[in-house]
């Protein structure tokens, strides 16, 4: 019995088809499809064989998604799917943990497609392009904004009159499949603390304060664009700021869209890229670059620092994500500002990559946590099998 997990994004797809045995879910068979130096690059691996990388004939996550099922069908592991799991960003206010895409789930769905119009649109396609080519296997979704389902209303709530609270606009938060992911990871080994701040950081970064194995607050808003700076994505703004823009540069919805999603963040402050490895490479003899990086670490700190605040005090901190799990000197310069509460670095296991970075005397755990979200997909795909019906909307 195998089971596909598609993870969409916007300019890449991640999957991995796993098989259950001894009851755990085994991969099989992983491929992460995404743009390299202007080329579509498939990295793929299996069980026995190590990754490798070869070009394809893709330009968008739709013809890379093609290419992913005629290589699932070709090497026959299409056949032993019994179901496919897909991460969609946005659950809405009524989607709350993962569900089997009934017809009236996807028209709910779309019917939500503005609180996430860059991520739900191709996220849906995918669905339908899968559900084409393979009509029989089931169909679940794994959301986002679930794991944020427990912020209570002070951390939920804008300051906005209520009319807008009622249709919908709050803070839903994201990155959720990631961190119920590293949640439980650390419950399974028994370091689960009472009070957990996790840093996803990659390409898109937020922060969660984590009570007892729940999400009481984030750094991510209504939208995916909201919080800390990001390699594209501006991160909290005044409000005033996009007003301001409207008026003077006759912008409109696209085109702020645009300036905050897409030319914003460290690409915009360093004028040349958002891409952290690079970033970092030049920062030495670049100031733009320097400063992309310096803001970077500055939020991410401060955002801790404000979650340790909601926390009532800190126990662990934990690093996940591209940024989080590779880029010691992006953590080193995160826990330095962070010195106060009594987090202590070890230089040397922070460059070994090493599961625990702080020193034995620290009196905050700072980890690294390697997230895994396909397999958080697959273990709800799984959940709802065992449960067996259609799954129900919460």
């Amino acid at each position: 019995m195998g089971i596909l997990a598609l993870n969409v994004g916007s300019s890449s797809v991640k999957s991995a088809v796993f098989e259950e045995r001894g009851g755990a879910a085994h991969r099989l068979f992983s491929a992460t499809l995404a743009k390299q130096q202007g080329r579509m690059i498939a990295t793929t691996s299996s069980a026995t064989d190590a990754p490798r990388d070869e070009p394809i004939d893709a330009t968008d996550p739709q013809t890379a998604i093609a290419w992913l099922l005629d290589r699932l069908e070709r090497e026959a592991f299409a056949t032993r799917l019994v179901a496919v799991g897909h991460r969609l960003v946005h659950g809405g206010p009524k989607y709350r943990t993962p569900v089997w895409l009934t017809p009236e789930v996807m028209r709910d769905l779309r019917r939500i497609i503005e609180l996430a119009p860059d991520h739900l649109p191709i996220e849906l396609d995918a669905v339908q392009q899968v559900a084409s080519r393979w009509p029989t296997v089931r169909a679940a979704a794994s959301f986002d904004t679930a794991f944020h389902a427990t912020l209570p209303d002070r951390a939920r709530l804008f300051g906005l009159p209520r009319r807008f609270t009622d249709a919908g606009v709050v803070r839903f938060g994201f990155h959720g499949l990631s961190y119920e992911y590293v949640v439980d990871e650390l419950r399974a080994a028994g370091t689960l603390p009472s009070r957990l701040v996790a840093a996803h950081l990659g390409s898109g970064a937020s922060v969660v304060a984590i009570r007892d194995g729940r999400s009481v607050d984030t750094t991510m808003g209504f939208t995916p664009t909201g919080g800390v700076i990001m390699a594209t994505r501006s991160g909290d703004l005044d409000p005033g700021v996009l007003l301001y823009l409207a008026r003077t540069q006759k912008l409109d919805a696209d085109a702020l869209s645009s300036v905050v999603n897409d030319e914003g963040g460290l690409r915009g402050v360093s004028g040349t890229t958002g891409d952290m490895r690079t970033l970092l490479d030049c920062a030495t003899t670049d100031l733009r670059a320097a400063q992309a990086v310096e803001i970077f670490c500055y939020q991410v700190s401060k955002a801790i620092g404000a979650l340790t605040a909601a926390l009532g005090g800190l126990d662990a901190i934990v690093f996940t994500g591209g940024i989080g799990e590779h880029a010691s000197v992006i953590r080193t310069r995160v826990c330095e500002a962070l010195a106060w509460c009594g987090l202590a670095l070890d230089p040397d296991l922070n460059a070994r990559h090493a599961p625990v970075i702080s020193t034995a005397d620290s009196r905050v755990t700072a980890r690294i946590v390697p997230t895994n979200e396909e397999l958080m997909i697959a273990r709800h795909v799984r959940s709802l099998l065992d449960k067996g019906g259609q799954g129900d909307a919460n």
